[in-house]
């Protein structure tokens, strides 16, 4: 097996990275600092990214992996199609916008609008699953797919920020609280995660807690609250007359 380039980002354009990497295949860069677009539409590739890599960080992804030791910017994964996206700190804002495949793993928090305007197709269900909280408009709009929010992060705030699920017509969102203290949208309901709905979520918390060294059984011991769209139409009534 060939052994993974090295790359060092440090001075490097966000345009002259992402040439390197389309020209060295599977790699290792190393003092990423805000260059946009890494990894951007790669296929079957294996990239470990040391820094802090900036906005569209695998935008496209149709295959592989990309793992982040430390934090990433705005718009992780912003359309992707297939493969594997692992941080291991936290994100910015709008991760998983418009994702229609493959999985992220944030082993902290996330910004505003996860998961906003995920999507699933047949046997593309995509899956993000988030270690911390998250800020307000979680699974805006979110029409397929799985969203998971662990709340291990200590701190006073709710699991979720303000409007989660706002316009949400699909999927499932599943939040380790019992959301007493979260106010949702009407075309939602919110009730306590069954047996079988946690057993739908195992094989992705497991695969959390053996990237993060969690404890899985005491994950699944806390109370989980899951969220589903009670219409496919949550806009009907603000244009049909009854």
């Amino acid at each position: 097996m060939k052994k993974p380039e090295n790359i060092n980002a440090e001075g490097l354009e966000f345009s002259e990275l992402n040439a390197i990497i389309r020209d060295k295949g599977d790699c290792v860069i190393e003092n990423a600092c805000g260059q946009r677009f890494i990894a951007a539409g790669m296929s079957y590739r294996d990239i470990k990214i040391h820094g802090t890599p900036g906005n569209a960080l695998g935008a496209y992804l149709n295959g592989g992996t990309i793992e982040v030791f430390g934090n990433a910017q705005d718009a992780v994964g912003d359309t992707m199609n297939a493969g594997s996206i692992v941080i291991h700190g936290s994100i910015g804002d709008a991760a998983g916008y418009a994702m229609r495949g493959g999985e992220i793993y944030v082993k902290t928090d996330a910004g505003y609008r996860a998961g906003i305007h995920m999507k699933a197709y047949k046997d593309k269900v995509p899956v993000m699953v988030i270690g911390g909280r998250t800020g307000s408009f979680l699974g805006e709009y979110q029409a397929g797919g799985v969203i998971i929010v662990l709340g291990l992060t200590e701190s006073e705030r709710p699991i979720v920020g303000n409007f989660p699920c706002t316009g949400m017509h699909g999927g499932k969102l599943y939040l380790r609280s019992d959301c007493r203290d979260i106010l949702f949208p009407k075309q939602v309901t919110a009730k306590s995660a069954t047996k079988e709905d946690l057993e739908d979520i195992a094989k992705y918390v497991k695969k959390y807690c053996k990237l993060y060294h969690a404890d899985y059984d005491a994950l699944m011991s806390g109370d989980f609250t899951v969220v589903t769209p009670d219409s496919k139409n949550p806009y009907k009534q603000m244009y049909v007359q009854n």
